[in-house]
């Protein structure tokens, strides 16, 4: 089906619940009229987004909201209805094709990758660019990654850590491969930065260049690896944080200022952001508008 050819009619006759599993969401519950699911517009504990399987119609009781397959991936991935009607006619980042001969296995994991290959998919140059990031910087620390999950292949920028493990983002949501672990880029250096995940690694590298050309960096990818990597510190002389202003970054950033002196909080670069990226893509947004 190509994206010249589907219209509007057609595409919402196009099954929500197939489109919802596209994008890694299932059912929570199923009965015979409907299926409920963890809201994909909203983080929560108990199934309130119903799907109806005799109306093929959602609705979010959350928030009150409900209406067809168009309007649900307009709502998800913050697009035009254009952009859904191009999403919904097979030219999606997410869909089953035969698996490529490359064949990276992931041990412990349900994503097993079968891909990997610089960026080229429009789709995540797209993604890439509501992040702030240009492709040039991208291609400099991140890769397509193929994988396969639940029977589907899926495509996403992936960043490799220390293990071989992936961090894999695209527009619709993000995932990782076994084994989970940090990523350590050593250029030999006196300075260490600090970040959180992938995208303000990017950052950094995308609004201060020179600083990440002079210096060695770590990207956690989880915030649990911190307490992991401290041993590090003392390999140098300044070690730059750029762990996010919510309340698990700003109580490790305190209390890794009472015991390491050769730590700088740089946190006041992205001051009222959660963290870099956000302060980057806002201000992307507004200069792009």
């Amino acid at each position: 089906m190509s994206y010249n050819k589907l219209t509007c009619e057609r595409a919402r006759n196009i099954c929500i619940l197939q489109t919802l599993a596209k994008l890694g969401h299932f059912p929570s519950r199923t009965t015979e009229k409907e299926a409920w699911f963890l809201s994909p517009l909203r983080s929560e504990t108990q199934a309130s987004f119903k799907v109806s399987l005799k109306l093929n119609r959602w609705y979010d009781f959350g928030i009150g909201e409900g209406g067809n397959v168009i309007d649900l991936v307009c709502k998800i991935s913050n697009s035009s209805v254009a952009e859904a009607l191009q999403f919904l006619s097979d030219d999606l980042p997410v869909f089953k094709v035969q698996t490529p001969e490359t064949d990276i296995r992931e041990k412990g994991s349900c994503n097993r990758v079968t891909a990997v290959r610089p960026i080229i998919k429009s789709h995540l140059k797209k993604y890439l660019r509501t992040r702030g990031i240009s492709i040039q910087v991208a291609l400099n620390y991140c890769k397509e990654v193929w994988y396969e999950s639940q029977g589907s292949i899926y495509y996403a920028i992936g960043l490799q850590n220390n293990e071989g493990g992936w961090e894999l983002r695209n527009l619709y949501f993000k995932t990782s491969t076994s084994p989970k672990s940090y990523t350590y880029l050593q250029n030999n250096k006196e300075i260490l930065i600090i970040c959180e995940g992938m995208f303000d690694l990017l950052s950094i590298a995308e609004l201060y260049p020179e600083d990440l050309k002079d210096s060695d960096a770590i990207c956690l990818n989880s915030i649990s690896f911190l307490q992991k990597i401290t041993p590090y510190f003392q390999n140098y002389r300044t070690v730059d944080l750029y762990l996010d202003n919510d309340p698990p970054g700003k109580k490790n950033t305190i209390e890794l200022l009472k015991y390491y002196p050769n730590i700088n909080d740089k946190s006041h670069r992205y001051k009222n952001y959660k963290d870099l990226n956000e302060k980057l893509a806002c201000g992307h947004s507004i200069f792009t508008s």
